[in-house]
């Protein structure tokens, strides 16, 4: 499922618009992205959790060429997922 499936999606279920639709579903992502660039963890129950998991810089190996590069910290979303989705997926 895509961004704009899911907005139709809430559009059908819920017999609201599409463009309202869209704004809701823009704003919940735009609440999410701006959690986690101020660092918060995101936590959605019987889903799963959002993190930032940060990476100290090291030393790398450019596979084409051999050569030792540096790589920079870096910091990265991750997702875990819960519990109850788990088991959901899997037929439990």
């Amino acid at each position: 499922m895509n961004k704009s499936e899911l907005i139709e999606t809430l559009s059908e279920k819920k017999g609201i618009s599409y463009k309202k639709s869209e704004e809701i579903i823009n704003t919940i992502f735009d609440s999410l992205s701006e959690a986690m660039i101020a660092g918060d963890r995101i936590e959605i129950r019987g889903f799963g959790s959002f993190v930032i998991n940060e990476y100290k810089s090291y030393t790398g190996r450019n596979p084409k060429t051999g050569e030792s590069i540096d790589v920079k910290p870096k910091k990265l979303p991750f997702f875990k997922v819960g519990k109850e989705l788990k088991e959901r997926v899997a037929g439990k």
